[in-house]
């Protein structure tokens, strides 16, 4: 039987570099048939009974004894009791990660514009909160309050005026850090239920649960797959892969920095990915050693040991400048760059979801408070997509205001384009307001 090896060890200059490269970084992602019947199922079913649907399957999967919707909500007495009832260290840090997150969002909201051009023509844009926004939060072992602050702050500095926070309380147990955050965050209401069911009360509305314009966070393959399947019906923030890490390092840092940082994004799941870029074969053969060395000290050894030796790699390039140009193929989600001039290297970069600079910038910090969202395309998706932000939670509608004036320029160019297309009432529309 073949060894796995604790992480892949490759050579960029290689012949064979780009056919390995490529098939360590492939994903795709199983399409288990089973799930989707059971999540098209259940969605199906919401829709048609609303609530009782909705108790059905949250009394089902989460082992609970509910009897009425209105036991799903949470009042905000529980939310504010959570917060009280945190201990200071947690409370403090809880609140100075959000604050630190909302300061960085107000920096993204955008506002209204218009022009008026040569014509007396009045153009421009109007920029719209979402009336109403639906929050899946993950329950039980995957609790994350850190991913509340993430997705409910920039919808809050958008303007949204009512947020709908979904979580699972498998066992009715609750977890009151990401109450709490809720409550910080300045979440409207929260019901406890979650996984498919939840998904589609909110994209379907029931009698207790509101219907809500966009669903965003994170979940499990059938939470991914609910919100594959309502989008259309509402707007989606995306359906995320993998967590991913890229370090481009010139062999500066401590080597065991690197090597915890590469763990970092490997104790999420066997699927998670970390990779090391580097032109020093001698630090290479140093980071090896540490990932050797802090790997058994880890509570979730086997579950990084199993993302490192499937997915994870030291790859030696010819300089940085190469290790950029990798990067820029590889399109990471977080990418650390930990070197003596990190700005010079960031600047060649093109695709990111996050770009972390110089070796203080660890990819933890901005998990949980260094301010951007951490909520980031995965995939090599980040070549054509963006962080969650205020803009996901803003609508651009454009303004058209046009002149008697310039009524007479824009009507005779739109009506010789509608007889070109065969349209005539758009042609005969314009021509009405010409005058004679």
């Amino acid at each position: 039987m073949t060894q796995r090896p604790l992480i892949h060890t490759l050579d960029a200059t290689a012949a064979d570099f780009p056919a390995r490269l490529s098939a360590l970084i492939a994903y795709e992602p199983a399409q288990d048939a089973s799930i989707e019947k059971v999540v098209a199922d259940i969605l199906a079913d919401v829709r048609r009974r609303g609530d009782d649907a909705v108790i059905e399957y949250t009394n089902r999967f989460d082992r609970r004894r509910v009897a009425a919707a209105a036991e799903l909500e949470l009042p905000a007495s529980a939310l504010r009791a959570a917060v009280d009832g945190l201990p200071d260290g947690q409370r403090t840090a809880l609140e100075a990660a959000a604050q630190r997150v909302r300061d960085y969002h107000q920096h993204q909201k955008a506002s209204s514009w218009s022009f008026v051009d040569a014509d007396g023509n009045r153009l421009g844009q109007k920029i719209t909160p979402l009336d109403r926004v639906g929050l899946y939060v993950p329950g039980g072992k995957a609790a994350y309050p850190s991913s509340v602050l993430m997705n409910a702050i920039p919808a809050k500095v958008a303007g949204v005026p009512e947020l709908i926070m979904v979580v699972p309380t498998p066992d009715d147990v609750r977890n009151p850090m990401v109450l709490a955050a809720a409550a910080i965050a300045g979440v409207d209401r929260v019901f406890t239920i979650g996984g498919a069911q939840a998904v589609g009360a909110l994209a379907y509305g029931t009698a207790t649960v509101p219907r809500v314009d966009k669903v965003v966070g994170p979940g499990n393959a059938y939470v991914a797959e609910a919100k594959r399947r309502v989008f259309g019906v509402v707007g989606i923030d995306m359906i995320a892969g993998p967590s991913e890490i890229l370090i481009l390092c010139d062999g500066s840092t401590d080597p065991d920095w690197i090597a915890m940082d590469l763990f970092s994004q490997a104790e999420h799941d066997e699927m998670a990915q970390a990779i090391l870029l580097c032109p020093d074969a001698a630090f290479i053969d140093r980071v090896h050693a540490s990932i050797a060395r802090l790997l058994p000290q880890m509570p979730r050894q086997a579950v990084i040991a199993r993302s490192l030796s499937d997915r994870g790699a030291l790859i030696r390039v010819r300089d940085m400048a190469h290790a950029c140009d990798i990067a820029n193929e590889i399109a990471a989600e977080h990418v650390e760059i930990s070197a003596r001039d990190p700005q010079e290297w960031a600047d060649r970069i093109r695709h990111a979801g996050a770009l972390f600079l110089g070796p203080y910038a660890s990819e933890s910090l901005g998990d949980y408070c260094a301010g951007p969202n951490h909520v980031l395309p995965t995939m090599r998706t980040a070549r054509f997509s963006s962080p969650l932000g205020v803009y996901d939670f803003q609508k651009r509608s454009s303004m058209i205001e046009v002149s008697r004036a310039g009524a007479q320029v824009l009507g005779r160019v739109a009506s010789t384009l509608a007889h070109g297309e065969g349209l005539q009432a758009h042609a005969r529309s314009a021509e009405f307001r010409l005058d004679p």
